[in-house]
């Protein structure tokens, strides 16, 4: 880090997000994320008030995700501290999301079913960081026992994977080893 950045006052806010991944059966993993923010100093909400440092922001989502497909078969979230007393009218925004699959497009999806004001953004943002540690929680659980090549997996690996990262890309070396096992050019 750039020395001229290193901090000189007081710690003023904190931001925690922690996505665990745990099995949950044969077929599929239970996602928790929390989301936690808190403010160390008081401060002056737009309205003018003064607040007292603390907790402004403590929530948690946990996903039952089937395995096979990636589909989020139910939804809890759990609002433990919000700003506002209205913020608990959000807590069932994500529920419409049961049933979606964490693939090409999710983001755009739950934005259109969860966002706005009939949402929470933060809760919307925790899940939004979920979706793709869901994905690295899915291939650790498959990765547990040993397996032969299966095409069809590399294959939607392949689809759902490809140029979302520069270890992905379609010309780095990664991809090409797959499609040459695929037989693909």
């Amino acid at each position: 880090m750039r020395a001229v950045w290193t901090s000189k006052g007081k710690k003023l806010h904190t931001r925690n997000v922690t996505v665990t991944t745990y099995h949950y059966d044969e077929q599929r993993i239970v996602v928790k994320g929390t989301l936690k923010d808190d403010r160390f100093q008081e401060y002056y909400s737009v309205a003018g008030d003064m607040v007292p440092s603390g907790v402004i922001h403590h929530m948690s989502i946990c996903l039952l995700v089937n395995c096979s497909n990636l589909m989020i078969e139910d939804i809890d979230v759990d609002l433990i501290a919000v700003p506002q007393k209205m913020c608990l009218e959000t807590i069932g925004c994500l529920d419409p999301i049961k049933g979606l699959t964490i693939t090409r497009g999710f983001t755009a999806k739950v934005k259109k079913l969860a966002g706005g004001e009939r949402g929470c953004t933060h809760l919307l943002e925790l899940l939004l960081v979920m979706a793709p540690a869901t994905y690295q929680g899915v291939i650790s659980y498959r990765a547990q026992k040993p397996s032969s090549f299966d095409p069809d997996r590399a294959r939607k690996m392949l689809e759902s994977l490809i140029h979302t990262c520069r270890a992905w890309s379609e010309d780095g070396p990664f991809v090409g080893r797959v499609k040459k096992m695929l037989n693909l050019k």
